[in-house]
């Protein structure tokens, strides 16, 4: 089927293209959204290089902002579109709503599965994916950057029994960037910090 994949360049979108690659959906072209720096829908940290992470794919990247969102929707007609959406029904719910408006299909390979899975799904195809931005009691700056592997696992889980936070970071404790697939990578040459008051995220250069 001839697709599209909401891509952020994130852990979850990039495991949802490959897996709608492994099913035999056609990605004709990546999207990702540039949104506000807090936004409740979209990953914001280096969503302007989620290029780089597409390009291990194979992917190309079209960029939208989060206001043309909806309305570019409507050009998707009769495409399936693909998102890594796991746990948050306000997401799944808004995008679902504007895509059977334009009669796009949603396709979300990861919807409802067990997050520590998700994790493991990552290690297993050896998708490399670091931290970017935490925002949740029991991270800290020591964090940021920490590659998501069997050694950063179970302080994931630590942090879940401790602050209950989602391991997969569904609920916003985090975000993430796929930098690497096998032996393949894709790392910045510069990265610099951004912390406010209990939070922060990399800039990628």
């Amino acid at each position: 089927m001839r697709s599209v994949s909401l891509f952020s360049g994130g852990k979850d979108s990039f495991l949802s293209a490959m897996i709608a690659l492994e099913q035999g959906y056609e990605i004709e072209y990546g999207i990702t959204i540039i949104p506000e720096e807090y936004s409740m829908m979209f990953h914001y940290p280096n969503a302007e290089n989620s290029r780089h992470a597409a390009s291990l794919l194979g992917i190309k990247i079209k960029y939208i902002r989060e206001e043309e969102f909806e309305d570019y929707l409507g050009s998707l007609e009769n495409l399936a579109l693909v998102t890594g959406a796991i746990a948050s029904d306000y997401q799944k719910t808004r995008i679902e709503k504007n895509c059977y408006k334009n009669n796009v299909i949603v396709y979300s390979p990861l919807w409802r599965l067990d997050q520590e899975m998700v994790i493991n799904e990552l290690l297993l195809r050896n998708i490399r994916a670091m931290i970017v931005s935490v925002s949740a009691e029991g991270f800290t700056q020591n964090d940021l950057g920490k590659e998501i592997n069997n050694e950063y696992l179970p302080h994931l889980k630590d942090l879940h029994k401790k602050y209950g936070i989602n391991i997969a970071g569904e609920g916003g404790e985090y975000e993430s960037f796929v930098f690497g697939l096998s032996n393949k990578t894709v790392l910045p040459e510069r990265k610099h910090m951004v912390w406010r008051n209990s939070g922060g995220y990399l800039i990628f250069e």
